[in-house]
């Protein structure tokens, strides 16, 4: 009985705790790291590519194997903060990563 309680204990924590792969991955360097918003690096990324699918390949290309001539930061963010290192998570987790962000800063579904 009791280690019924406590597994239900524990299942509820990690319920209560468990973030999304956005959230787990992204946010933490974002969040405390670097000046700019995401929001702010999303309508960057928006103004070049333009459209959801041209932002989330080119988003996930970078990612994979990021470069300076893939960046669309500055070039002084670029000489303060480097480039960022090549994204350890699987295709299908960054394609999982890459939709939430679009869907939190995407102005469209804002607009009803």
């Amino acid at each position: 009985m009791i280690k019924k309680i406590i597994l239900y204990i524990i299942l509820i924590q990690s319920t209560l705790i468990s973030k999304n792969i956005y959230e787990k991955n992204c946010l933490y360097c974002h969040n405390d790291h670097f000046p700019t918003s995401l929001q702010r690096m999303f309508m960057s990324y928006l103004k070049v590519y333009s459209g959801e699918i041209t932002l989330k390949s080119a988003l996930k290309g970078y990612l994979k194997n990021p470069t300076k001539e893939q960046s669309v930061m500055s070039d002084l963010f670029i000489e303060r903060f480097g480039i960022k290192e090549r994204s350890t998570l699987s295709d299908k987790e960054l394609e999982e990563a890459i939709d939430i962000y679009w869907n939190l800063y995407n102005v469209r579904n804002r607009l009803k």
